[in-house]
């Protein structure tokens, strides 16, 4: 049984769990919704166990699928990391790699961390900002690869991904229609708060930035403690301590934004390896 179960069924299975949704991950991966599905039953019943429930918002792991994620999760990394230091035990130089401060705290940080045992000569330059910051790094050539969202440079992706950035506010936070939005956001040059003020202004609803700040993490903070709402990527989404606002709520629907890996036309074996890694921790996300 166990030689049926190959890495890709494994990486479709982890997807599934991080995003709790079969049509987001359809949308990440280019495939169908019915494809993955099918997939599904087949590991399901290559365990014999059902290993999904399914909720309002989508599915989430039983138990069974629980215990599973935990080993497959393991599994490829490992799977990763072996294949890499076969490929290119000895390489080393230095890759200088740019993350859009809202992608760095989902799967990329453990993907980098694969990158460094597999390669433990790399040298790893790496810088977290804004996005309008890495753009204009890019264009000062001070990148060899760069993950951010597609509209801060003029070139092609190698690949390209979309995000839904869900409006979200505590549990406990109360909308009142009569009195301005309190936000929760950014600061001015972040191309989130701008999507995020545009979309407010189109439903005639006023506002007020009460809460600014450069990290995701202090934004998530001040959501979760009744600061006011704000936007946020899937996975930075904690069950119990955030709700996601819907269009019923008087908001706007999720900000949808288009996210790729960039790098440069000289590629060398360091970047193309880190590219590789990177790219596989994009494709296996991270979900709340």
């Amino acid at each position: 049984m166990f030689e049926q179960i190959g890495p890709d069924l494994l990486r479709t299975f982890v997807a599934v769990c991080r995003q709790g949704s079969l049509s987001r991950v359809a949308v990440q991966t280019g495939r169908t919704q019915s494809a993955l599905s099918m997939q599904m039953r087949r590991l399901e019943s290559l365990i014999g166990r059902s290993l999904f429930r399914r909720t309002g918002r989508g599915v989430v792991p039983t138990a069974e699928g629980e215990l599973l994620l935990g080993y497959a999760t393991r599994i490829l990394a490992l799977g990763d990391e072996a294949i890499a230091r076969l490929r290119q035990a000895e390489l080393s130089g230095s890759v200088r790699v740019g993350l859009a401060e809202e992608v760095a705290a989902s799967a990329l940080p453990a993907a980098l961390g694969r990158l460094r045992r597999a390669y433990p000569d790399i040298r790893l330059d790496v810088a977290v900002d804004h996005s309008v910051t890495l753009g204009r790094q890019w264009q000062e050539d001070s990148l060899d690869i760069m993950i951010a969202p597609t509209s801060v440079v003029a070139v092609d992706a190698l690949l390209a991904w979309s995000v839904a950035l869900q409006w979200v506010c505590a549990p406990d936070y109360v909308l009142d229609d009569d009195r301005p939005l309190d936000l929760v956001t950014f600061d001015a040059q972040c191309m989130w708060r701008r999507r995020m003020i545009d979309a407010l202004a189109a439903l005639g609803r006023e506002h007020r930035v009460t809460f600014a700040s450069q990290s995701i993490a202090a934004l998530q903070a001040a959501v979760e403690h009744g600061l006011g709402i704000g936007v946020l990527p899937p996975d930075s989404i904690r069950a119990g301590k955030l709700r996601v606002l819907k269009p019923s709520d008087g908001i706007p629907d999720p900000l949808t934004v288009q996210y790729g890996v960039y790098a440069r036309d000289r590629r060398t074996p360091v970047v193309d390896a880190a590219i590789d890694i990177l790219v596989e921790g994009v494709r296996t996300p991270r979900g709340p």
